[in-house]
């Protein structure tokens, strides 16, 4: 049995950017021509030019909030969709709400890879216990293992005595769905006297893999690999073992470019620093460019131990949406990055959002050099709010740059 799902996984990294940038600016000619907002939003750029990450990066950054004014201008999806490739196919909303296509082919979402890389194979039987009402997770996840050639029982949320029931019968070897999910089935199967040992493997995606659960998974023999996808993209990341034991972060799929960039910006980080994972895909129908996720990640800048040689991501580490109201106004991240490149010495800033005196107050946290009241003024002229500024040795990298401390709960 191959621990890899094909040769692509263990190719030359260099090998693997020339090719994904190679097909890049043909790809987005093709999509300007075909698809109404991809032709807006690529007008302005020279695509043949578009053959690096650096170049790639002049592309600003599309985010979900605008997604989402695009679609509420022309339902169901903006402009951003060649409907002509979804016919004969599936609708989803999920939260915000967002319209997807499903796209076509085998394995649209690239759940496939994970899917092996959990050990899934032609075979297994594996009880799928995401939604598949409205939303596409049920069906993002039984599309890739159905291309595998593993059998799927549909099992989606709710009823779990009668899931209990049908695993019981059907002695699934495999489950797929949320992390706390089949700690319920089983806690359930126990409850009910039901056998449900021929779990032995899962695959889950959608939440939090916390370690103390995936340690209680292990000690009742069903190992518990994640994955790290969206509605919009699919797999974008999962884990992996070496020896049979976990590789620390996740690995990148194929045929994705994945970009790190500073919350609020368009500006890629360095390796190790974080910041909102941004991906951009080569779906025909759904091309998503530069798609901010929302989400937190940063690279793991050496190889896999289990031999896959794309680039790795810690994981998800929180949400990069951090724009916030102060005394009525908001305040986003995107003002205090112009901030710091505004005033020359400045290396990095986080705004501190308290309460005192019962009234808002903002503390501007800077690296770097400078002079307080220059960057105080800065602060007032680019917010229209009056803040204090402090010039710290360092600050952590878990990327924030606005962290509210008020206690709502208080």
């Amino acid at each position: 049995m191959s621990d890899h799902f094909d040769k692509l996984e263990t190719r030359d990294p260099a090998e693997r950017e020339s090719d994904v940038f190679s097909r890049l600016s043909g790809f987005l000619h093709d999509i300007r021509t075909r698809i109404p907002a991809w032709e807006t939003r690529l007008a302005q750029f020279d695509i043949d030019a578009i053959a690096s990450r650096a170049a790639l990066s002049e592309i600003p950054v599309l985010r979900k909030q605008e997604l989402m004014a695009a679609q509420e201008s022309a339902p169901p999806f903006g402009g951003f969709v060649d409907e002509a490739f979804v016919d004969g196919s599936r609708i989803f909303m999920s939260p915000g709400p967002v319209w997807e296509p499903q796209p076509p082919g085998l394995d649209p979402w690239l759940v496939s890879r994970a899917a092996h890389a959990s050990g899934i194979r032609k075979g297994d039987l594996v009880h799928n216990g995401l939604s598949y009402h409205m939303t596409p997770g049920g069906f993002i996840m039984d599309e890739g293992i159905r291309a595998l050639g593993a059998r799927v029982y549909p099992a989606g949320v709710g009823n779990t005595e009668m899931q209990v029931d049908a695993a019981a019968v059907l002695k699934p070897t495999a489950f797929a769905g949320t992390p706390d999910f089949l700690k319920v089935i089983l806690g359930k199967a126990a409850e009910m006297g039901k056998d449900l040992s021929s779990f032995s493997k899962a695959l889950v995606s959608g939440g939090a893999l916390f370690p103390s659960l995936r340690e209680e998974y292990a000690g009742l023999g069903v190992s518990v690999l994640q994955a790290y996808a969206t509605a919009d993209l699919g797999v974008i990341a999962y884990e992996s073992t070496s020896g049979g034991k976990l590789c620390e972060g996740m690995v990148c799929n194929e045929g994705l470019i994945v970009e790190i960039v500073r919350p609020g910006t368009d500006d890629p980080v360095p390796a190790g620093e974080v910041g909102e994972l941004v991906v951009t895909n080569f779906n025909n129908a759904y091309p998503l460019i530069r798609f901010g996720t929302g989400d937190l990640s940063a690279v793991l800048d050496e190889p896999s131990p289990c031999g896959r040689t794309n680039m790795r991501i810690k994981g998800w580490m929180g949400r990069a949406d951090q724009r916030t109201k102060v005394k009525g106004m908001f305040v986003d991240p995107k003002q205090i990055d112009q901030l710091v490149k505004s005033i020359d010495g400045i290396e990095r800033a986080r705004l501190i959002v308290s309460r005192k005196g019962e009234q808002d107050a903002m503390t501007l946290l800077v690296t770097g050099n400078g002079d307080s009241n220059t960057v105080a003024g800065a602060l007032t002229a680019i917010t229209k709010l009056k803040g204090s500024v402090e010039f710290v040795g360092d600050l952590p990298n878990d990327g924030k740059i606005i962290d509210d401390q008020r206690d709502y709960a208080g």
